[in-house]
């Protein structure tokens, strides 16, 4: 079983979603959004580092998996996010936690079947896979969209695998895998 945890950083929000996959099953196991307030860019990572690694204490990810940088409004946006990024990479590496990183095109790809999906279209495709009775917001809802994105990439075990509706339960509707023809 893996434990996939999935990072949006920011700097001034930063999302998080923990996944299980095991075989052709996804798990959502928790979800949220750390606020980094608007003060001293230090002490905004340090409470980002705080938040991670609380987060990796209790749930105990096996792996990470974190959004490259792709472009920012401006220089200093773009140099913030990339100090975030460092912190979440630090955060993980700290604990041993192997990390995976993804651009935004290829989440999109991985979860709506295109690389130009919007944050809705990605929001409303993650609720659907992970059953998910409400919005975890759109920071984490990127972050569960990166862990899935992580868990279907192709060194993982589902890397031959595609969606698939199962039948539905009370529980609501379930996303499985299903191996793609060869």
């Amino acid at each position: 079983m893996r434990r996939i945890l999935g990072i949006d950083p920011g700097s001034i929000k930063t999302g998080w979603g923990v996944i299980e996959v095991e075989g052709s099953h996804v798990v959502y196991l928790e979800s949220g959004i750390l606020t980094l307030g608007s003060g001293a860019m230090s002490n905004r990572l340090l409470t980002l580092h705080q938040g991670l690694a609380d987060v990796i204490h209790r749930l105990q990810p096996t792996e990470c998996a974190v959004e490259e940088v792709f472009l920012a409004k401006n220089f200093q946006s773009a140099l913030k996010l990339g100090q975030a990024r460092g912190v979440a990479l630090l955060s993980a590496g700290t604990a041993s936690i192997p990390v995976k990183e993804f651009a935004a095109k290829t989440v999109k790809q991985a979860i709506c079947g295109q690389g130009q999906a919007s944050k809705a279209q990605m929001q409303n495709m993650v609720i659907r896979i992970l059953g998910l009775s409400e919005n975890p917001g759109e920071d984490a809802a990127d972050a569960l969209g990166i862990a899935l994105c992580a868990g279907y990439s192709k060194d993982g075990e589902g890397a031959d695998a595609r969606f698939r509706l199962s039948s539905r339960s009370r529980s609501g509707s379930r996303w499985r895998l299903k191996e793609s023809p060869k």
